[in-house]
């Protein structure tokens, strides 16, 4: 199976926000390439929240090139056999720890906004990942910094989307 067949049965599989899972599944319909960066109506992307929930914390990455706290997470590659693997891959690449695991709920929420040109958006499809007890988080280059937040501290650090996607995965906890 596909990476681009994975995500659609993932989306048809995910039973909330039903108007922007069928955004999702039509872009994918429309784009064969929806999947990769490189196609420049929009991409599927895939992130996970880092949650400790022994500490009622989660552990964000000050984004480089945006500037802004989120959760960690980006573009699918190729080796990526599916949605979930990308989400997990990314989530460790970028907290630096091992042994992250994804709550077994699959997504937790959909996030599309708009990214400069030449591509247009992503349609990111956001999981939580559970730090084993013994995290230790380690910078990556795609990062300026990274630090746990207590739960009720997303909204002072960090946008709408973030603050959501918390409110989401501590309710799937």
């Amino acid at each position: 199976m596909s990476l681009h067949d994975d995500a659609v049965l993932v989306l048809k599989g995910y039973e909330d926000q039903r108007e922007l899972r069928q955004v999702y599944l039509d872009h994918l319909a429309a784009h064969p390439d929806g999947m990769w960066k490189a196609c420049h109506a929009g991409h599927v992307t895939a992130s996970a929240l880092v949650v400790d929930p022994s500490r009622g914390r989660v552990l964000l990455t000050l984004h480089k090139k945006l500037g802004m706290w989120l959760q960690m997470g980006g573009h699918c590659e190729p080796e990526d056999a599916a949605l979930a693997d990308a989400a997990l891959r990314e989530a460790t690449e970028e907290s630096g720890i091992p042994g992250l695991t994804l709550l077994p709920v699959g997504p937790v929420r959909l996030d599309r906004h708009p990214i400069p040109a030449p591509c247009n958006w992503h349609l990111d499809v956001q999981y939580a990942a559970l730090a084993p007890a013994d995290a230790v988080e380690s910078i990556s280059e795609e990062s300026l910094d990274l630090r746990w937040f207590g739960y009720d501290e997303v909204a002072d650090v960090a946008d709408e989307s973030v603050v959501r996607l918390t409110e989401r995965v501590r309710a799937a906890l």
